[in-house]
């Protein structure tokens, strides 16, 4: 039977596809910009008759219909990988709850450590001549996912883009049990955090002149990281690579500013390697069909040893707040959740161990509440409740716009003395005070 066949005779409505779901299931909803539409406002008809349903997912980029039905709670609960601004507030709904994770096991929690998937649903690129469906830009774990789903739906997206791999890029036709034509929506766009603050800029500075020609890069998503990216899209740096967990608009522009070669690359040289992307529609048409831009699984792309290998890797992300002790918290704030682990931990401890890597962490000194109150972000210790995404062992260089600290190496008191130097100076006392207390602040200390 040629692939056509097979394709016609796995060609469903999304109303009959979801009729395989039942009372009890765990289903996948793909990851990010493969999560499903069609399907989505199928089961959200179905819902109501359900119960005791479990969805995985993560970084939800559009509301989903199954949200919008009365008392979802009551019919399924949400699983996220990593929050976005929808997840964080389902949870206040009561129906969504992360899922604490090392972002680079990801795949191995599907093949060891979870019992299995009833249903797995998911937008995909069109099926080519070879009978494959492409993830998009989308490998992250999705082959892994599949293994021991016990059902495979796939929701057929034209505006998909194809993105090229290696393996694990894509689902063959069979493996594929029933097939979606959807309406062909836009693909989500996560836009830009704006135009980049004074103080975002400042910091970028400090981090850009730290970078080397030929260093191969991971950004964060987040106005900082963005800014970096701007700033060396302008600069004169030159042979830059890319290896990276999320692929972000700013690596477009730099590739486009004629900065990324690749050529100092160790390993899949002249490619930009990535895990999964999301971004605008500037950054889809460029990732799709692009040989030069690698999609693959994020066991690969974030594990310790693959980072490590790449000589002057520079790895750049966000943190919500830092602690005297050089504990980094870049997931919640107390027990509000706002972000997940990600791959932060492993591309700190990569970058480091790569020759000539470094890891900076980057955050403004404060930040100003609704009610128009300044608090720190460099705090005496985290909030209570906070997750600690990186340890104190682990942590690197500090970047603040007052300045940038390497703390490797330091003592608690030479720590203490650096970050409250990353302070802005409204706070400093305050933590002096507060770091005598905790007997981490020596007499002679500046």
């Amino acid at each position: 039977m040629s692939f056509t066949e097979q394709y016609q005779k796995k060609l469903t409505t999304a109303d009959e596809a979801v009729k395989v779901v039942k009372s009890g299931d765990w289903l996948d909803y793909g990851w990010c910009v493969n999560t499903p539409v069609a399907l989505d406002k199928a089961l959200a008809k179905r819902m109501p008759e359900l119960e005791n349903i479990n969805i995985r997912g993560g970084i939800i980029m559009w509301p989903l219909e199954i949200t919008k039905i009365d008392s979802p709670a009551d019919h399924f609960t949400w699983n996220s990988w990593h929050m976005g601004g929808l997840e964080r507030k389902w949870i206040k709904e009561g129906f969504s709850f992360y899922a604490p994770i090392r972002y680079s096991e990801l795949p191995s929690y599907y093949r060891n450590s979870i019992t299995g998937t009833n249903v797995a649903m998911f937008q995909v690129s069109p099926m080519d001549q070879h009978g494959f469906f492409s993830f998009g830009p989308s490998a992250s774990h999705l082959a892994a996912m599949l293994e021991k789903a016990d059902c495979v739906i796939v929701e057929v997206n034209e505006n998909m883009p194809r993105c090229l791999g290696g393996f694990e890029e894509g689902v063959h036709i069979s493996k594929v049990d029933m097939i979606v034509e959807g309406d062909n929506p836009a693909i989500g766009e996560l836009g830009g955090s704006g135009a980049p603050s004074d103080v975002d800029k400042t910091v970028a500075k400090l981090i850009v002149d730290q970078i080397p020609n030929g260093a191969c890069l991971q950004l964060g998503i987040g106005g900082m990281p963005n800014a970096v990216g701007s700033l060396i899209a302008e600069s004169d740096l030159k042979d830059l690579g890319v290896h990276t967990e999320m692929y972000v608009d700013a690596f477009v522009d730099i590739a486009k500013a004629g900065k990324i070669t690749g050529a100092n690359k160790s390993i899949d040289r002249y490619r930009q390697t990535y895990a999964f992307a999301a971004g605008t529609k500037k950054l889809y048409d460029y990732l799709d069909n692009n040989p030069e831009c690698m999609s693959a699984p994020v066991d690969y792309t974030n594990s310790i040893s693959t980072v490590e290998k790449l000589d002057n890797f520079v790895s750049i992300n966000n943190a919500v707040d830092i602690d005297l002790y050089g504990q980094v918290s870049s997931e919640s704030s107390g027990i509000k959740q706002i972000s997940g682990a990600g791959g932060q931990l492993d591309f700190v401890m990569g970058a480091y161990m790569s020759k000539g890597g470094k890891s900076f962490i980057c955050l403004s000194s404060t930040f100003t509440d609704k009610a128009g109150v300044m608090h720190s972000r460099i705090l005496p210790t985290l909030h209570e409740g906070s997750i600690v995404t990186d340890t104190r062992a682990n942590a690197h260089y500090i970047v603040t716009e007052y300045g940038m600290a390497n703390l490797k190496g330091m003592s608690a008191w030479q720590r203490t003395e650096a970050l409250i130097g990353l302070a802005h100076p409204d706070f400093r006392d305050g933590l002096i005070k507060d770091a005598e207390k905790a007997n981490i602040w020596r007499r002679s200390n500046k």
